[in-house]
């Protein structure tokens, strides 16, 4: 649909029962994914991707379309208002504490205020910390109802998928402080979820989600109070 459509494509995969990874191949910009989230309610997009091709647009149409649109923060808005458009003026949910941030409007946006907001059955869950209005997704029907948590980088799976862990700056290696990690733990400690699916491939967490986050959290907060 656009000149990158031309060198490139969204290269689906199916992570789990209802849940699907869209990533752009050959990798572009980041090399991050969104996923299809497939629900009760109707489907949600966790997240978007810089092109928007027309095989992926078919997909989710003979899918039932799209509830919502939900982003985790401003790294990922680039082109949510293109996407939005592509599946019929699906409203797309961004917190209003990153509303500085939105350089392109359109009747879709719907900023989103206070600490949570319901979208069918998921609830999105402002965290802050990577920005004010960071957000993750939790969808207590996923993982045989144990439910899954969709973190973006707000919380970064490490490389072991045995820890979390948390930055101010990705690029500058800024760390966040204990306050804000505070935060991120008690927004989250109310909802129970057995997987995590974070921004990048292979940062995936399949079992016992709730509890790694719980001592990462620990582990962290002791390494930089030391």
């Amino acid at each position: 649909m656009t000149a990158l459509g031309r060198t490139h494509d969204v290269v689906w995969n199916k992570e789990a029962l209802g849940i699907h990874s869209l990533q752009i191949s050959p990798d572009f910009a980041i090399g991050h994914r969104a996923f299809l989230i497939e629900g009760p309610d109707g489907n949600i997009l966790w997240d978007c991707l810089s092109l928007v091709d027309k095989t992926s647009i078919a997909r989710i149409a003979a899918m039932g379309g799209l509830l919502a649109i939900a982003i985790s923060h401003p790294h990922f808005y680039s082109s949510m208002i293109e996407w939005s458009a592509a599946c019929g003026g699906v409203p797309i949910y961004v917190h209003a504490d990153d509303g500085e941030w939105i350089q392109r409007f359109g009747p879709a946006l719907r900023p989103w205020k206070d600490e949570a907001l319901q979208l069918g059955r998921a609830t999105l869950i402002r965290c802050g910390g990577h920005f004010a209005g960071s957000a993750v997704l939790h969808c207590p029907w996923l993982e045989n109802g144990q439910g899954a948590l969709f973190v973006g980088d707000t919380i970064q799976v490490t490389l072991d998928r045995q820890y979390v862990s948390f930055m101010r700056s990705y690029p500058n290696l800024i760390p966040l402080g204990a306050g804000t990690v505070r935060g991120i733990s008690e927004a989250v400690r109310p909802y129970r979820f057995e997987a995590i699916y974070g921004a990048f491939t292979g940062r995936t967490i399949k079992r016992d989600g709730f509890r790694i986050v719980e001592r990462s959290i620990k582990r962290y907060l002791e390494a930089i109070e030391s």
